[in-house]
């Protein structure tokens, strides 16, 4: 097989959620428990951080990745989705997983996982964990794909969990109330295992945390309790942090909620440093101030042209897209453009309530089957006085945006990731 070959196979026989939505998705540990055992339980060899929440997990889990790799470490990374290439799921100390490791993979154990039916993801998650054990890499850092406890992440023994926010998404596998999710993303907590929580969020919330911890005998960090005298500044050259223990920290991330995921990792330094993990100080600054370098990251609030200024970031539910639509009032420009487009399964109206009206908007959709109807999009978004132009492609929309835009107006290209990696291919 061929790496193009064997990406197919994974894609339609293992259909990934990302693509194709609810059809893909199923919840509970037993496929992933049996591939563990299929793989003598490969993470085992390692020691592994978790990390979870709403948003923001995967800013969360470079920074802590691009710190241990500067303490020393050699670290595995495993997140999702990817935004252009498969490999981007699966890193080593920032390098992407090899096709031919992927290729292999597929073809030597096939005959082995098929009769389990994995998800995409559930294989996908098994290839990391052999990769990093083959890799002999310290420390892991895992992201959880959806929720929590019946995520397929969730049968590793992490030094740490962390949970960085809850707000609503996935509703219909998660639940329709903070609480209900809040209880679920906490199924990743741990007994006697340490778990620092990024945002505390409503009394009910922070009480399932508490509940869930105590149940387990897990020690509880609230970052925003734990991290005193926590301020940030925004300067030319993006985000300056300052914390107790941390004056200066220049931030690499220059998006919406840096300062929140900032706290959170701070403070996940400093409960590993009590665990046993040796971080110098020097390793914080500059895996904050070079995280993208370091580990590859992109799609958070990314410049990918500067005249006229062209900005795109991943953020797809209202948790996000609030603090996007707070970034783009601290921006300058004449004119803002914005090529927008959803999933078909996100809960719309909460989103576009939170856009702003003066803009020019270009609705598109992604090339993915769960990408929303343009047309249904540019619909909704007009009853909250958002209006514009539809077109079926993103290169399409993008073409528009950047053929209306004068040198001092800023382009947004956002409100799906799926959006922003067909935008990526773009500007490659």
């Amino acid at each position: 097989m061929t790496y193009n070959e064997t990406l197919d196979y994974l894609y339609h026989q293992m259909p990934e959620y990302q693509r194709i939505g609810d059809k893909a998705y199923k919840p509970g540990l037993e496929n992933s428990l049996a591939l563990d055992k299929i793989f003598d339980h490969p993470h085992r060899r390692y020691k592994t951080i978790h990390v979870g929440g709403t948003n923001g997990k995967g800013s969360t889990s470079h920074l802590l990745a691009a710190i241990l790799q500067e303490s020393g470490y050699k670290v595995g990374l495993y997140t999702s989705p990817h935004l252009v290439d498969f490999r981007e799921r699966i890193r080593v100390n920032g390098k992407v997983i090899s096709r031919e490791f992927v290729i292999d993979f597929v073809e030597q154990y096939k005959e082995q996982f098929e009769p389990i039916m994995p998800s995409f993801f559930e294989l996908t998650m098994e290839m990391a964990f052999l990769y990093f054990a083959q890799q002999e890499v310290d420390v892991a850092v895992i992201e959880v794909g959806l929720g929590g406890r019946l995520d397929s992440t969730n049968i590793i023994s992490p030094d740490l969990s962390i949970i960085t926010n809850i707000g609503f998404d996935h509703m219909k596998q998660l639940g329709n109330t903070l609480p209900k999710i809040a209880a679920e993303k906490a199924g990743i907590i741990k007994p006697y295992t340490p778990v620092v929580i990024g945002e505390m969020g409503s009394t009910d919330v922070t009480q399932v945390f508490i509940d869930k911890a105590q149940s387990v005998s897990a020690p509880i960090v609230f970052a925003e309790l734990y991290m005193n005298n926590f301020k940030t500044e925004r300067g030319e050259g993006g985000w300056l942090f300052n914390a107790d223990g941390y004056p200066g920290v220049k931030g690499g991330l220059k998006g919406p909620a840096q300062d929140k995921n900032t706290r959170t990792v701070l403070t996940a330094v400093e409960v590993l440093l009590e665990t046993g993990y040796e971080i110098p100080k020097e390793a914080v600054y500059n895996g904050f101030a070079n995280v993208t370098h370091i580990t590859g990251l992109s799609g958070r609030w990314q410049q990918l042209q500067t005249s006229p200024k062209i900005i795109c970031d991943i953020a797809h539910n209202a948790h996000g897209i609030r603090y996007v639509a707070e970034q783009l009032q601290s921006e300058n420009f004449n004119r803002l453009h914005i090529v927008f487009g959803m999933a078909n399964d996100k809960d719309i109206e909460p989103v576009l309530s939170l856009l702003p009206q003066k803009a020019i908007y270009y609705f598109t959709r992604a090339s993915v089957e769960r990408a929303l109807n343009e047309k249904i999009l540019a619909n909704q978004a007009e009853a909250h006085g958002l209006n514009g132009k539809s077109f079926s492609s993103v290169k399409e929309a993008v073409e528009a945006a950047k053929e209306n835009a004068d040198k001092n107006d800023l382009i947004f290209i956002g409100g799906s990731s799926f959006i922003v990696a067909d935008a990526l291919s773009l500007f490659a």
